[in-house]
């Protein structure tokens, strides 16, 4: 069974419940921040840990594919009274496009995900495997030595380094090859850190999808899920243009 860390408001809302998809070597934990500032709104989130990441059960990621991520959340979204809004950071944006490509969110948020692709790169060679966090520059445990993490403070950095997990090299040369998304039925916000130097807004131009872009101030990569400077800005701006882009949503009987 999947691990599902959730957690809820206070108070009921009329709010589509959120489904936070998680990146590359890493897990639920990430969304600390976001499920606690989200609940504090009136927000319903559901942080996912894919197959053999988190608190999930251990699994051979050697062979787990793009697919097999999304459908981990489609089983959870299907689980769900109502349709949910799907967000996803980094690899798990390209997740959550992949999801909302079938209809199955009423709105996609991705957090400098992962690039779709419109045509595969069939030059590039898909490899069965696992890869650890060092793959994306973190050799150690060690709060005061985190480059990939320059807005973080030692808190935050923290929490980054306990959320970690393996990964699959072939998702990760899957994406790289070209993971195939036409368009979206769902609006879609695109959310991009001005201190991001691996996934700038400019990565983004030219994308196909019809699509909306928020920037927030002074968030590296990894500020978009745990900068909580940066977020006190950001997730408001974030919960503006869902309220303005999607109503509340009637429950789903029998679902």
């Amino acid at each position: 069974m999947i691990a599902v860390s959730s957690m809820y408001p206070d108070q009921a809302t009329d709010y589509p419940p959120m489904v936070l998809i998680h990146g590359a070597a890493n897990s639920a934990k990430v969304w600390t921040v976001w499920q606690q500032e989200l609940a504090g709104r009136g927000w319903t989130s559901h942080a996912i840990d894919l197959r053999g990441h988190g608190q999930s059960p251990p699994s051979d990621l050697s062979r787990t594919t793009m697919e097999d991520y999304a459908s981990d959340v489609r089983d959870l979204a299907g689980r769900l009274s109502q349709p949910p809004v799907v967000m996803g950071w980094s690899m798990g944006g390209l997740v959550g496009m992949m999801v909302a490509s079938q209809g199955l969110g009423v709105a996609c948020i991705a957090l400098a995900p992962s690039l779709p692709a419109r045509q595969m790169d069939t030059s590039v060679d898909l490899r069965t495997g696992e890869f650890g966090p060092e793959e994306y520059g973190i050799i150690d445990g060690d709060t005061n030595n985190q480059p990939t993490m320059p807005d973080l403070d030692a808190e935050e950095r923290s929490l980054a380094l306990s959320s970690l997990s393996r990964e699959s090299r072939l998702a990760r040369d899957q994406r790289r090859q070209g993971i195939i998304i036409e368009s979206l039925p769902c609006p879609l916000l695109i959310v991009t850190g001005t201190d991001d130097k691996a996934w700038p807004k400019t990565r983004y131009e030219g994308l196909w999808l019809n699509a909306e872009f928020l920037e927030v101030e002074e968030a590296s990569h990894w500020g978009l899920v745990i900068n909580r400077r940066a977020l006190a800005v950001g997730i408001p701006e974030v919960l503006r243009w869902l309220t303005t882009n999607v109503g509340p949503v009637a429950e789903t009987p029998n679902r």
